[in-house]
């Protein structure tokens, strides 16, 4: 039996009834407009959602926005994304609109009653995860959304793209080692973030398949910027056991514990090697220029971005997870310890 052409109508017009509404006031409720009432609004979207209403797709041959979300705009890293972001939008004739907004967790309460008015194509967001109650608002109205996360560890059913997180803390250590470094700090970042236990877990796993055992205060957790970086390494470097190297979580980190070398007066690689994280276009011109683990930002916001508008037409990926290869990339920042900061013997193993 086919579908009455009017069910739609009759459908709404129902809703309107059961709501009290006029039927152009579900029609704003539905695109997304500012002029309803918050209450108003609330129950409507009670209703659509208590019958399992679906806003017809935009077509797919039509351009449109790809909305980028962040919880913060200040740093280079910020950058690569938006690059990444914007090199698929324009294959495609679309814009970008970039949204800052919450916690570095989620966004914030007021971002999804802006989306469901901006209508965008798809959403990328840069965050852990997204909640229940904006996954089914996104979903009511057919705007699919793609996680970026080097931050976190989203649910199963949540279509992200992130970066080996753990490979890249192992490489990034296994490179100082073989150096013939064994005095090896490392700072991540957030403690409450995925992507910085899985390094820190990269870089006990480098230290212990080398047997080096891990200083108590030699695992220190910053918050990925400049600062970060720099305070952690003057408590390290000013201890009573200095490592000769540290590998930082960020090259922001990095570029805090290279300023914090300069003004103990350690030179760099000489008597201090230091590893970053990111590879961003910044480590290549600081000096020296730094050694990373290069993480593919660029093309984690290109692959989210490609996924996001495959499932605005329609295509279900079998894997809703992507995660992309991390590469050690070696500068002036490393080199082999001076025989004057080598241990003698090796320090007294104290378990992290």
């Amino acid at each position: 039996m086919s579908t009455p052409p009017d069910e739609q109508r009759v459908t709404l017009a129902h809703l309107a009834t059961a709501a009290g509404v006029s039927l152009s006031t579900i029609s704003k409720v539905l695109n997304g407009r500012s002029d309803v009432a918050p209450k108003t609004r609330s129950k409507v979207e009670e209703l659509l959602e208590e019958h399992g209403y679906r806003r017809r797709k935009v077509s797919s041959t039509r351009p449109g926005l790809v909305e980028l979300v962040f919880h913060e705009l200040e740093s280079a890293w910020a950058l690569e994304l938006i690059r990444g972001v914007e090199n698929v939008a324009r294959e495609h004739g679309m814009s970008v609109v970039l949204t800052e907004t919450g916690t570095r967790q989620a966004p914030g309460p007021e971002w999804i009653e802006g989306v469901m008015a901006r209508r965008p194509a798809g959403v990328v967001l840069v965050f852990s995860d997204l909640p229940q109650g904006f996954r089914t608002k996104l979903d009511s109205r057919s705007i699919p959304f793609v996680i970026i996360d080097p931050a976190g560890d989203p649910s199963p059913d949540v279509p992200s793209v992130g970066s080996a997180n753990w490979s890249g803390g192992m490489m990034a250590t296994r490179h100082l080692i073989e150096l013939g470094h064994t005095r090896i700090a490392a700072i991540s970042g957030p403690e409450d973030m995925m992507c910085s236990l899985a390094r820190i877990d990269g870089y006990r796993s480098a230290m212990g398949m080398a047997s080096l055992p891990i200083e108590q205060d030699y695992v220190r957790y910053g918050n990925f910027h400049v600062d970060g970086g720099r305070d952690h390494a003057f408590a390290l470097l000013r201890g009573p056991l200095p490592p000769t190297a540290i590998f930082a979580g960020s090259d922001l980190q990095a570029l805090g514990v290279l300023d914090a070398a300069r003004q103990i007066g350690l030179r760099v690689p000489d008597e201090l090697s230091i590893v970053g994280y990111d590879d961003l276009q910044l480590a290549q011109w600081s000096s020296p220029a730094l050694t990373t683990v290069h993480q593919p930002l660029i093309q984690m916001a290109e692959e989210a971005t490609r996924m996001v508008l495959r499932l605005r037409d329609g295509e279900r990926p079998n894997n809703l997870r992507l995660d992309l290869a991390t590469s050690l990339v070696v500068r002036q920042s490393t080199a082999a310890p001076s025989t004057a900061a080598a241990p003698t013997t090796a320090p007294t193993p104290q378990h992290a």
